[in-house]
């Protein structure tokens, strides 16, 4: 008895994806590449926060350098200043 119940509970779930797999099937080849491509490409696509951190980090980059120039120039000014005072 056993053996029966087991055999009878697989015929449901074959049925259910041979149900799956005729849908599929009746869908074009180029549907289904399409359907894959475009999940792909959702994927692989840089999100607003990936690109908004890259530019947050240029910017700080640039303003560190122009600091840095900045304060290098500024003391030269004030050293040669002094000089011309003495």
């Amino acid at each position: 008895m056993g053996k029966k119940d087991a055999s009878s509970a697989k015929v449901p779930v074959d049925q259910y994806r041979k149900q799956i797999g005729k849908q599929d099937y009746k869908k074009t080849k180029p549907m289904l590449k399409a359907a894959r491509l475009k999940a792909e490409a959702k994927k692989t696509a840089p999100g607003i926060k990936e690109v908004t951190l890259v530019l947050v980090a240029i910017l700080v980059f640039l303003l560190a350098c122009y600091a840095f120039f900045y304060l290098n120039l500024s003391e030269e000014d004030d050293l040669g200043l002094e000089k011309d005072g003495n």
